[in-house]
């Protein structure tokens, strides 16, 4: 019996993790604001709202229905920096190369936690 419990929750943890999403805000150009919107269904965000991103500034962010973790960059900066909703210090890490992209923001938010 245990096991089948077991079983359903980690199958029910490996479910709300594939409807986890990443969404670029900010792509590391000049200042800029986005809109970030309610994606429907069950996910963290439950009211719209307008991010405001700095110059060289590229932010990313991935959430599910228990939790939302960020990633940001300076694309003229070394290390990509991460946070989650679950808690915790906000973590920074070198970027792959010696200036950072775009696409590390997007890394960065995977070495957040989501429990």
């Amino acid at each position: 019996m245990k096991k089948v419990i077991l079983g359903a929750v980690l199958a029910t943890a490996a479910a709300a993790s594939m409807d986890a999403m990443a969404v670029t805000v900010c792509s590391g150009g000049s200042g800029t604001s986005a809109a970030v919107s309610v994606q429907g269904g069950t996910y963290f965000i439950k009211a719209g709202f307008t991010a405001r991103c700095s110059n060289n500034v590229a932010l990313a962010y991935d959430e599910d229905a228990t939790y939302m973790r960020v990633g940001a960059v300076s694309v003229k900066g070394r290390n990509m920096f991460a946070g989650s909703s679950v808690g915790g210090a906000v973590t920074g890490t070198p970027c792959a190369t010696s200036g950072c992209t775009v696409s590390d923001a997007a890394a960065a938010f995977t070495k957040a936690p989501t429990s």
